[in-house]
C-alpha cells in the first residue's frame, strides 16, 4: 500500500474578488500534492469555502439576496479560477454542504456532552471581519490583533469551549514536536502572545445571527464560525457523517497550510478541539507570510487587488505559478510587482528554460534532421554535466520536503543554467562543420536533449501545463517522465527523435508591457464638454465627471495627531467595507476626543497619498467659513449606515 498524504488549503471566504494573495498557498499546496503523487504517495488534497457567518450574513443583505443565493453565485467563480490555475484538489468542501452540518452539529454535542462545552454569557469585543471575539487586554490600540480594524462590543448569551484547559498541553505539543508548527516564528508568536499568559475559554456561539449551523438541542443559537470552519478537514473525510469514508485511510492530516493571519485558530483551537474530541492531531501546520502590492497586504478595501485570471490570460498559467512558487521566499512575505513578474518570466522561463529547449531541438534537427544517431563519443565536458544531473533528484527531494519550493526551483534552475553553459563550451555549430566530429556531436546534443528531460520531470509538479509539451518536443516518451527516472542520467532514447513546437514562453518586452498595463488600469478618458464660467465656483464638469467620485457615509473609530505636525490628524474609519485610515487638516479646529463616533463624507476613490509619512486613504468633506479659512467637518446623520453612497 502506498504511503498517505493528506494536505490541506484553509477553506476561503468567498469573496467576490480573489486576488493573486489567495492563490498563493492554493498553488503552493497544488504542487506539494503533484509532487507527492509522483512520488507514489496516495494523495487527498482538500480545499473549499468557509461560507457562514455574520460578515456573509451582511454582505449578502447589501445585494439584496440571501446568504446562500450569494454564497452560490461566488463559490462557482472561485472553482472557475481554480480550473483556471490548473488545481488539482481531490474534494472540495462547502459549510453549507449538509454532510458537514451535520457533522458540525454532531461534533458540538458530543463537546457539550463530554463537558467540553458550557452555557454562560459574553460580553467581549468581536472583529466582523475577522469573525475573531478578542479580550480586552488582546486589542492593540483598541483594534482588532489581526485586521487592525475596530472591533464592536459584543454581550449575548452564548456557549464556551474550555480551551483554557489546553494551554500546558498544547505548550508541551510545541515542546515534544517542534515541527508541529512552522516557520519557528510562527510557534514563538504563539507562545508568547496567547499562550503564556493564559489562554481564556472561546465563546463557541452566537444568538445575534441566523447565518450558521444551529446548535440542535438549544434554538436560537448558531455555532462560532471558526469552529465550523476548522471542523471541515475532518468532516470532508466523513467524520460524523455518511457522505465519506476516508477518515480512517487519511487522518490525521500532514500538513494544514495557510497564511499567517489565521495561524492562531489553527495552532491552538484546532488542536485543542481534536484533544477534547480524542483524536489524533496533524502532524503540521505551517503560516506562510504575504503575498504583498508595493510593500502592502493585497486587500480589496485598499484598491490593490491582482486578479489572477487576468495574469493567467495574459502570461500563462505556468507563468504565474512559477512566480509565486520561486519569488517569495516560503515562510516570509513577498512583494508583486508587474516588473518583478516579467523579469521573472524573461529571466527563468523564457532566456534560460525555453532557450536551452529550443537552441537544442533545433539544432538537432539541423545537423541529424530531427533524429540523433547512436554512436555517441564521451568528452572530458561532460562529466560535470552528467554529475550535476545525477545529483539533482535528491537535492530537489530535500528542499520539497524540508517545503523550501523556492529552493527547490533554484536548484533546477541553476543546473538549467549549467546546461546552457555546456553548449557554449561544446560549441556544437563548430563540431557541426566537421563530419568527423559527427559522433561528439550527437553525443552533446543527446546530454542536452537528457538535461533538459531530467529538469522538465522535477518541474512538472510546479509547471503542469508546460513540461508534456517539452517531452514532446524532446522525443520523451511516459517511461522517461516519471519522478524516478530523473534520478538516472541516459534514460532518454538513444535514437530520440524531436519536434519542434511553440515558443514555451515568449519573452516580453518590458517597457511596451509595462505601458499597455498602465493603460489598461487607467480610467477611460472623458469626452470633451463645452463648459460655462460661474462666478465663485470651479469650471463646471458633466455628470459622467461627477460619478467617477465616489462618497459613502464613514463613521469615525479612532483619531489621534500626526507627530511633528500642528494641523494634521489621523482619523480611522469604519466605511461599511473593512475600514481605512484618513490624514486631515483639521487639528487646529477639532480636538481628536470631539470627533470619535461621529460619522462623516468620505471621498471614497481617492488615491492613496502620505502626509508627513502617514498614509491617507481618502478625504473627508468640509466646508470653509469666513475668511479665516476655519474649516468645518460635514458631518452626517446618525442613522445613516457606514458605507452608505452618498449620491
Amino acid at each position: 500500500m502506498n504511503p498517505k498524504y493528506y494536505i490541506t488549503t484553509p477553506i476561503y471566504f468567498p469573496s467576490d474578488k480573489l486576488h493573486i494573495g489567495h492563490s498563493y498557498t492554493t498553488v503552493v499546496c497544488d504542487a506539494m500534492a503533484r509532487y507527492k503523487r509522483m512520488r507514489g504517495f496516495d494523495v487527498f488534497y482538500l480545499t473549499g469555502t468557509d461560507e457562514h457567518g455574520l460578515k456573509i450574513e451582511a454582505i449578502a443583505k447589501q445585494n439584496g439576496v440571501s446568504p446562500k443565493e450569494y454564497v452560490d453565485k461566488i463559490v462557482e467563480s472561485i472553482k472557475e479560477l481554480w480550473k483556471t490555475m490548473d488545481i488539482s484538489y481531490d474534494r472540495y468542501i462547502r459549510t453549507t454542504d449538509d454532510y458537514h452540518v451535520e457533522s458540525v452539529q454532531k461534533i458540538f454535542k458530543k463537546l457539550y456532552d463530554k463537558g467540553e462545552i458550557y452555557k454562560g454569557a459574553y460580553e467581549g469585543h468581536y472583529c466582523k471581519p475577522c469573525e475573531s471575539f478578542w479580550t480586552q487586554s488582546q486589542l492593540k490600540e483598541g483594534n482588532c490583533p489581526d485586521c487592525a480594524r475596530p472591533v464592536e462590543k459584543a454581550k449575548e448569551e452564548a456557549y464556551f469551549f474550555r480551551l483554557s484547559n489546553y494551554t500546558q498541553r498544547i505548550l508541551d505539543l510545541y515542546k515534544a514536536n517542534p515541527e508541529f508548527l512552522q516557520p519557528q516564528s510562527r510557534m514563538n508568536e504563539m507562545i508568547n502572545n496567547f499562550l503564556a499568559p493564559g489562554l481564556e475559554d472561546l465563546c463557541v456561539s452566537r444568538t445575534s445571527s441566523t447565518w450558521g449551523v444551529p446548535v440542535t438541542f438549544d434554538p436560537g443559537h448558531v455555532v462560532y464560525v471558526w469552529v465550523d470552519a476548522l471542523s471541515n478537514y475532518i468532516t470532508a473525510l466523513g467524520y460524523e457523517n455518511d457522505a465519506f469514508g476516508d477518515f480512517e485511510r487519511y487522518w490525521p492530516a500532514d500538513l494544514h497550510m495557510m497564511a499567517k493571519e489565521i495561524i492562531r485558530f489553527h495552532a491552538i483551537i484546532w488542536p485543542a478541539l481534536l484533544m477534547a474530541l480524542e483524536l489524533p492531531l496533524p502532524k503540521q501546520v505551517y503560516g506562510h507570510g504575504w503575498l504583498l502590492f508595493g510593500g502592502d497586504k493585497m486587500s480589496k478595501s485598499k484598491g490593490n487587488v491582482v486578479d489572477p485570471v487576468i495574469l493567467c490570460n495574459r502570461y500563462g498559467v505556468d507563468a504565474v505559478r512559477y512566480f509565486l512558487l520561486r519569488e517569495v521566499p516560503f515562510g516570509q512575505d513577498g512583494n508583486f510587482t508587474n516588473e518583478a513578474l516579467i523579469t521573472r518570466i524573461n529571466a527563468d522561463l523564457a532566456n534560460d528554460l525555453g532557450n536551452l529547449l529550443s537552441r537544442t531541438v533545433a539544432m538537432v534537427e539541423k545537423y541529424f534532421g530531427g533524429t540523433l544517431p547512436v554512436q555517441r563519443q564521451v568528452g572530458d565536458e561532460d562529466k560535470e554535466l552528467i554529475e550535476m544531473a545525477s545529483a539533482l533528484q535528491k537535492i530537489v527531494e530535500g528542499q520539497i520536503d524540508a517545503l523550501q519550493l523556492p529552493s527547490a526551483l533554484t536548484e533546477i534552475f541553476r543546473f538549467i543554467s549549467r546546461a546552457n553553459k555546456y553548449i557554449d563550451q561544446t560549441q556544437p555549430w563548430i563540431l557541426g562543420k566537421d563530419e568527423a566530429q559527427a559522433s561528439r556531436l550527437a553525443s552533446v546534443l543527446y546530454n542536452l536533449l537528457e538535461s533538459i528531460r531530467v529538469a522538465a520531470v522535477l518541474l512538472s509538479p510546479f509547471l503542469p501545463g508546460t513540461c508534456p509539451k517539452i517531452f514532446e518536443q524532446i522525443g520523451a516518451g511516459e517511461e522517461v517522465r516519471n519522478w524516478e527516472s530523473a534520478g538516472q542520467f541516459g534514460l532518454l532514447s538513444p535514437t530520440a527523435t524531436v519536434c519542434k513546437g511553440d515558443t514555451l514562453f515568449p519573452r516580453i518586452d518590458m517597457k511596451e508591457e509595462l505601458a499597455q498595463l498602465e493603460a489598461m488600469s487607467a480610467p477611460p478618458a472623458p469626452a470633451a464638454t463645452p463648459t460655462t464660467k460661474v462666478e465663485g465656483v470651479a469650471e463646471l464638469v458633466d455628470i459622467a465627471d461627477f460619478a467617477k467620485i465616489s462618497l459613502m457615509v464613514a463613521k469615525i473609530t479612532h483619531c489621534d495627531r500626526v507627530p511633528k505636525s500642528d494641523k494634521l490628524l489621523r482619523i480611522e474609519l469604519d466605511d461599511g467595507q473593512g475600514g481605512r485610515q484618513v490624514v486631515s487638516g483639521i487639528a487646529q479646529w477639532y480636538a481628536p476626543e470631539d470627533l470619535i463616533g461621529k460619522k462623516l463624507i468620505l471621498v471614497a476613490n481617492l488615491k492613496p497619498a502620505k502626509l508627513r509619512g502617514v498614509e491617507s486613504q481618502g478625504m473627508i468633506l468640509a466646508a470653509d467659513v469666513g475668511e479665516s479659512g476655519e474649516a468645518r467637518v460635514i458631518f452626517a446623520d446618525d442613522d445613516l449606515p457606514c458605507g452608505a453612497k452618498v449620491r
